[in-house]
């Protein structure tokens, strides 16, 4: 991280400025920033999306930072303050029994005839729900995010799983490539470090 990108603002609160940054970038710099804080500091981040806002937001809430953000003209400025946390708690829970991740790269369920594809993933989530032990989070990214946006087939099973604690995150950028942005119906929207992170820390990654 450059010098221009992080700077002092005030002796308590540090300014990192990510405008026109796309995901994960946002999040990845604010965690570079974070370190370099004393405990009680706050950083300020500087974004252009409700979606870096969401990222920023649940990454700080998931290592026990207290978080908050505010309009800055059309765009927003995201404030977290550093605590200094136990040990145990400090970066990455290592992975941990029965902690499974699904993830889908598509709408469409292997290779070969597509409409067989569409068939066997509707089987695929609904079968998920009939599951004694439930994934802990599913994962959409490329095609995969047509499948929690308006007029999935499987939008009901996706719901079933969210309303039972599973937690469903979306690709931002796949969702801003497909122009689904506005159409995501179940879950969150998430980045690519994140959806790295969130694979790197299962005990199992499941791939239909």
């Amino acid at each position: 991280m450059s010098a221009s990108d992080f700077y002092n603002m005030t002796m308590q609160e540090q300014k990192l400025d990510c405008l026109g940054m796309g995901c994960p970038m946002p999040v990845v710099k604010a965690k570079q920033a974070l370190p370099q804080l004393a405990d009680g500091e706050w950083l300020s981040i500087d974004v252009d999306g409700e979606t870096q806002v969401q990222n920023l937001t649940r990454m700080a809430q998931n290592r026990g930072y207290y978080v908050e953000h505010e309009p800055l003209g059309e765009n927003f400025t995201v404030r977290i303050q550093k605590k200094e946390q136990p040990a145990a708690e400090a970066e990455q829970p290592a992975a941990d029994s029965g902690h499974t991740v699904i993830v889908f790269g598509s709408d469409v369920m292997g290779q070969g005839n597509e409409e067989l594809g569409h068939i066997l993933m509707k089987a695929f989530c609904f079968s998920v729900t009939q599951m004694d032990v439930l994934p802990r989070r599913m994962i959409f990214y490329n095609d995969g995010v047509k499948l929690t946006t308006k007029g999935s087939p499987v939008l009901e099973d996706l719901r079933n799983l969210a309303e039972a604690g599973v937690e469903i995150f979306s690709c931002g950028t796949c969702l801003k490539y497909l122009n689904l942005e506005d159409a995501v119906e179940v879950g969150a929207v998430s980045n690519m470090y994140e959806i790295l992170e969130m694979q790197m820390q299962a005990a199992k990654v499941i791939k239909p």
